[in-house]
């Protein structure tokens, strides 16, 4: 058999599955930011991104369609409210597609490790090299506007140390050691994902039409605004500088640019992806403070996921992946 022409595995129709409704949700959300941007280099980057999305929904619609699955239903027009007012600056949106397009290009790289079939491993090395070229776009365009904010810096040691006793761990009582620069890495990061997450939830509660959509919201922008206070004491700790917030970056309209259901989804999106940056931050963590700081945080999130997930539920929202066959139900059948 044609090596093209196997069937698609699970891991490789989910993938399929799950890049395709993520990337219609937040090709809404570009779209938005484009219609109110004024800088026209960042215009250009969100102009390439939309096309570059389009390009590969279709692919991945092929893709689905051959193998006789439906089409997922993700996100359309229908959840744009286009001419609503400015919510975000364009300095937010440019950050916004940073960290987007650094979601992309984790996601395109775990979904090339989980094919098997030639033509979607090339598919996916496409999208990883379109999200490698646009991180370097806007990572440059944050660094030539001043706003690309660096982690902090070490000065190097004369020769390489080794651990040579338990204090290395100690976290609570006693003397702390300094932490670690694969510790900061990890702090760095999830507390810019974090500062993302509560801006959003604050300008997409004052936009919000449902009042338990807005409730939940609320709840969600007080949940990343403790962890970010958790996750900066421990970087303010040694001294070293915490990300700043980009609240001001969100203007005061309440004319709701997105459906509920989008602005509802795409915070879930967001809750699921921080858990496996939370749980590489655990992984690298050798201090025991930073160990329970993580966990209480992955379990404050797993009872926001909850909620979430009841509440898209509720409205009916929650669109259902592709099954595994319910061998149970077809005997009961026969």
């Amino acid at each position: 058999m044609d090596k093209d022409q196997m069937k698609l595995t699970s891991a490789e129709i989910g993938t399929l599955w799950g890049e395709y409704v993520n990337g219609t949700a937040i090709d809404i959300v570009n779209k938005y930011m484009l219609s109110i941007l004024e800088d026209e280099k960042i215009k250009e980057v969100f102009e390439d991104a939309i096309k570059i999305s389009g390009n590969q929904k279709q692919q991945i619609e092929r893709f689905i369609d051959n193998e006789g699955f439906p089409i997922p239903v993700g996100f359309s027009e229908s959840d744009l409210n286009e001419g609503a007012n400015r919510l975000f600056t364009d300095i937010f949106c440019l950050h916004y597609l940073h960290i987007m397009t650094l979601h992309g290009l984790i996601g395109h790289t775990t979904a090339l490790t989980s094919s098997v079939r030639k033509d979607l491993r090339l598919f996916y090395e496409s999208l990883s090299n379109d999200a490698m070229s646009m991180y370097q776009r806007t990572t440059e365009l944050l660094l030539e506007k001043g706003h690309f904010q660096r982690d902090p810096y070490f000065y190097p040691e004369k020769t390489p140390e080794f651990v040579t006793n338990q204090t290395f761990i100690k976290g609570f009582l006693g003397e702390k050691r300094p932490l670690a620069a694969t510790e900061i890495i990890a702090l760095s990061l999830n507390i810019k994902k974090k500062i993302l997450e509560k801006s959003l939830s604050i300008g997409f509660s004052q936009v919000a039409q449902s009042k338990e959509v807005r409730k939940f919201l609320e709840s969600m922008q007080n949940a990343s605004n403790n962890q970010i206070q958790s996750l900066g004491k421990i970087l303010n700790g040694d001294n070293l500088p915490v990300p700043m917030s980009w609240e001001s970056e969100v203007t005061s309209s309440n004319e709701s640019p997105f459906s509920d259901k989008l602005m509802l989804y795409h915070m879930g999106f967001l809750l699921q992806s921080a858990q496996s940056y939370h749980g590489a931050g655990l992984a690298s963590a050798m201090r025991v403070d930073l160990v329970t700081t993580y966990e209480k945080i992955i379990l404050k999130n797993i009872m926001i996921t909850k909620e979430w997930f009841n509440l898209m539920i509720k409205n009916n929202w929650l669109e259902q992946p592709p099954l595994a066959p319910n061998r149970k139900e077809i005997a009961k059948d026969k």
